[in-house]
């Protein structure tokens, strides 16, 4: 694209020199001018506008970010020169840390280090005025004054400090004193090469343990995260210190790299280079976080568009996540070279193995370089000697090369062989190490080549709140948690799953169902049905019989059965239970289900796992356990379960030392409270209902208390009061501003206009509340607020920043219960705070009532149900449905 030609005061960039040509101007116009700050924020401005402009353009990113280091080198240089004078001779001024390596992207800050000479004043103001005027025009400084010697004490002690000055470069002043602080603060000063490489490893290692030790969150860091900037830098870092190399292609000499992996580094260093350099464009600062906020609108400057199957946002984040485990994978194959060649034995002898296989410093590597080109099965059979030989460290890099070089070895052919095949389903089937292998063939990029499906999710992201992972590092989480319930040590986290899991005869069923559950994501259609069709084959093909294979199918295509009836719908009902029944037929296809939903559940979303799931997936299974037991063709009956009920809540009761039974008695409260009342609490939450009213007897109208004693997974909440269309709008509504998750809603009628509202809540950490000074506070803001005259309901917290970046438009269903007395309310819309009190208000206004609330809350979005009647009793008319319809539809939408 051609420019005009340049104009006064314009920036021309001397592309031969590699330097700003209109900088020679800068002294000519400081000197024109009472106003430096105006001179000099100009330059900067016309700098960056420049760079905006070329970045648009297409130019490579690498000139851009050098380019903007020599902008800032004059501008910095020209006001220190202004500031000190004839003194700035005497002082060496240095860039450190990225502005040292020449590195600026539009929002990067500078680090500074101005090196004094033993015994010399700093003239303190100067240097204050100094700062404060790059402050001033726009550059963020950050700063230290040391002496030689100073930074040679503060290296020693600092592993960070020692990198910076190790990348330091001379802006102006005494040469002499750089290049003695570069002496000093070398390998031969502090840090040698050996301790340097050890500390820099363990300092990745928290690094990424940060991230969760994966380069798959779902709000990235570009430069800290595992695969980004800050691991290239590490290689270079390494590099530097032991090889003494300045560019990383000198490591291609030096046997560490391929010419083809020096170049898909560089490739993967331009890439991150230019989305970092779009984000800072993007939000005018510094940030290198990929926040939701900004991936849909970098998706789109880079060029992607939606299609029926994936949104461009999915596209873009896809290409991100490739690149950065890419990155990443080579930053562990280079850096295990660095250990074996700085930490490790050198010249070990080999351990032979067998035939194909030896270890050396305890790491499994290829007896020669033509190994898998001969028998290609040992791309399998690695994986099973890392299982059975427990004592090796993990594999060679120049094995991990010759792993990825061969990969086009696992084709068609590869994977119909049924040696292959016996492997593959011997490494699953192992007592030991199956999901680091698992893991380990997905980032050596054999899994995806073993099963083409699998490499199509691999970096795949979903564009919400809900799935933290990408799908591949979702799956390979969920195999992780089920090998967790097989092994007796973790019997602590889950005694119903390690149970259950330790007594299936053939556990690989559901490490495959595992495997399998998403594995046709973002293909369109029910990725439930089509991932089962594709488990089916895989498990045919590998040599399981037809049970086995249709269980594994089953269990993909029923996946979200559990997880999904448990939390929408009345597990309380004896009819919801025997129609699951039904569905899973009998106890091995329940137990089955049960651990894959814990262990799916637990892998999506860690922050969205909480006890109150854990509890009621647990009443579910026992529910219909109970009822396969007693046999699909008895269903059970409710009236006996009330019964059961009551004798349970009567027998806790009793042994309370302050409730006084006789044998034939029930308390007063129960003769006002129905069935209903009865079926949807556990006896222990009618106990402690019963105990609360009692103390409070006929005189207080209205009553609020929390338990103190967790039940269900959560801390239950009581409110009785009269005004049985207002309170629970205004109960949701105050607890809702004080950050509690309402996950279960029961509101009993209990006389007259009287009612008994019951809840389960957990504080904003998903935790119940232990605290009693919180719970005092919960209680007392009900009290509080249903005592008032107040009608209208205020929620002022305010939605969390991810939350209000989605819009998720309003669905309602109705449907009648089964017993025809009732109306079922499905709602779907974007999650917020006070959702509950504006469904309350839209039903008090077109005359319903709430008798139970099933909250599910799926990352920013709400899939709520309601169990609703008329204000008589009984469902709603169609009419009624409509203008609820309607009324929530425009209330929920305006949002």
């Amino acid at each position: 694209m051609s420019r005009p030609p340049a104009t006064a005061g314009q920036p021309v960039r001397d592309k031969s020199a590699g330097k700003w040509a209109f900088l020679s101007d800068l002294d000519a116009r400081l000197a024109a001018t009472a106003v430096p700050q105006k001179t000099f924020l100009e330059f900067l401005r016309l700098g960056d506008d420049e760079l905006a402009s070329r970045f648009q353009d297409g130019e490579q990113v690498s000139a851009l970010v050098h380019d903007r280091a020599r902008l800032v080198d004059a501008l910095v240089v020209s006001a220190w020169q202004r500031h000190f004078g004839s003194d700035a001779d005497e002082f060496a001024l240095v860039a450190v840390g990225g502005y040292g390596r020449g590195e600026l992207h539009p929002g990067s800050d500078i680090d500074l280090l101005i090196l004094s000479p033993e015994g010399t004043d700093f003239a303190d103001d100067s240097l204050k005025n100094f700062l404060a005027f790059l402050w001033d025009i726009g550059l963020e400084p950050g700063h230290s004054v040391r002496t030689v010697k100073q930074c040679v004490e503060v290296a020693a002690d600092d592993i960070t400090v020692a990198t910076a000055l190790m990348e330091s470069r001379l802006l102006f002043g005494a040469m002499t004193l750089f290049e003695e602080m570069r002496g000093e603060t070398g390998p031969a000063g502090v840090w040698p090469s050996r301790d340097f490489f050890a500390a820099k490893l363990a300092e990745q290692e928290r690094r990424h343990h940060r991230y969760h030790d994966t380069a798959y969150n779902l709000e990235p860091n570009i430069k800290s995260g595992p695969g980004g900037l800050r691991d290239i830098q590490m290689i270079g870092w390494v590099a530097k210190r032991h090889f003494k190399v300045d560019d990383l292609q000198q490591l291609v000499a030096l046997g560490f790299l391929t010419t083809g992996e020096y170049r898909r580094l560089r490739a993967g260093q331009a890439y991150l280079w230019r989305v970092r350099f779009a984000l800072h464009m993007l939000t005018g600062r510094r940030e290198d976080r990929l926040l939701f906020d900004y991936q849909m609108q970098l998706a789109k400057q880079f060029g992607y568009s939606d299609s029926l199957q994936n949104l461009a946002v999915e596209k873009f984040m896809q290409r991100y996540y490739r690149m950065v485990m890419r990155l990443s994978r080579l930053n562990e194959m280079l850096l295990q070279f660095f250990q074996e060649a700085i930490l490790l034995q050198p010249d070990p002898q080999p351990k032979v193995i067998n035939p194909r296989f030896q270890s050396r410093n305890g790491y499994l590597e290829a007896s020669s370089a033509d190994v898998f080109v001969n028998q290609p099965s040992a791309l399998l059979e690695i994986f099973q000697i890392l299982q059975q030989q427990t004592g090796l460290r993990g594999v060679g890099a120049t094995t991990i090369r010759l792993i990825r070089r061969n990969l086009r070895l696992v084709d068609v052919g590869f994977r119909a062989d049924p040696a292959h095949r016996k492997l593959f389903m011997d490494i699953i089937r192992a007592p030991a190490g199956v999901t680091h292998e698992l893991r380990r063939m997905n980032d050596y990029g054999i899994l995806g080549r073993y099963i083409p499906a699998f490499g199509r999710i691999v970096g795949r992201m979903q564009y919400d709140l809900f799935h933290v992972y990408t799908v591949d590092a979702h799956t390979l989480f969920v195999v992780s948690n089920l090998r967790r319930f097989a092994l007796n040590r973790y019997d602590h986290e889950f005694p119903d799953c390690s149970r259950i899991m330790q007594s299936l005869e053939h556990p690989e069923i559901v490490y495959l169902a595992g495997l399998f559950h998403d594995i046709a994501k973002g293909r369109g259609g029910d990725h439930s049905m089509l991932g089962a069709e594709e488990a089916e084959a895989f498990c045919t093909a590998h040599g399981m019989g037809e049970f086995q294979s249709q269980l594994v199918a089953w269990l993909v295509c029923h996946h979200l059965l559990l997880s999904v009836t448990s939390q929408k719908k009345d597990i309380s009902d004896p009819a919801v239970i025997h129609q699951f029944a039904r569905q899973v037929e009998d106890q091995l296809h329940l137990d089955f289900l049960y651990v894959l939903t814990i262990a799916d559940v637990r892998g999506t979303n860690p922050k969205l796992w909480n006890s109150w799931k854990a509890s009621l997936f647990r009443e579910f299974y026992l529910r219909v356990s109970q009822a396969l037991r007693a046999g699909l063709e008895t269903p059970q009956d409710q009236e006996e379960l009330v019964a059961g009920h009551r004798r349970e809540a009567l027998a806790i009761l009793r042994d309370l030392d302050n409730i006084h039974l006789t044998e034939d008695s029930t308390p007063l409260p129960w003769d006002l409270l129905g069935e209903e009342y009865f079926l949807r609490h556990s006896p222990a939450e009618i106990a402690w209902h019963t105990s609360v009213l009692l103390a409070a007897g006929d005189n207080d109208s209205l009553v609020t208390a929390v338990g103190e004693n967790e039940m269900r997974g959560g801390t239950p909440l009581l409110v009785r009061a009269t005004r049985r269309q207002e309170s629970f709008a205004l109960a949701t509504a105050a607890l809702d501003d004080m950050g509690l998750n309402i996950v279960d809603a029961v509101i009993s009628p209990a006389g007259g206009d009287g009612t008994l509202d019951s809840y389960l809540v957990l504080d904003y950490d998903g935790k119940a509340l232990t605290d009693a000074h919180r719970r005092q506070e919960v209680a007392s803001r009900l009290r509080r607020v249903l005592s008032s005259d107040r009608t209208t309901p205020r929620v002022s917290r305010k939605a969390p920043r991810q939350v209000r970046l989605f819009s998720t438009p309003t669905e309602l269903r109705f449907s009648a219960n089964h017993r025809g007395d009732g109306t079922i309310m499905e709602l779907t819309t974007g999650d917020r705070p006070g959702l509950l009190s504006e469904v309350a208000q839209s039903l008090q206004a077109i005359g319903a009532h709430i008798r139970t609330a099933k909250i599910m809350t799926i990352g920013e979005r709400a899939e709520d149900v309601f169990y609703i009647t008329s204000l008589g009793g009984g469902p709603l008319s169609e009419e009624k449905q409509e203008q609820l319809k309607q009324r929530l539809t425009t209330v929920l939408d305006r949002h």
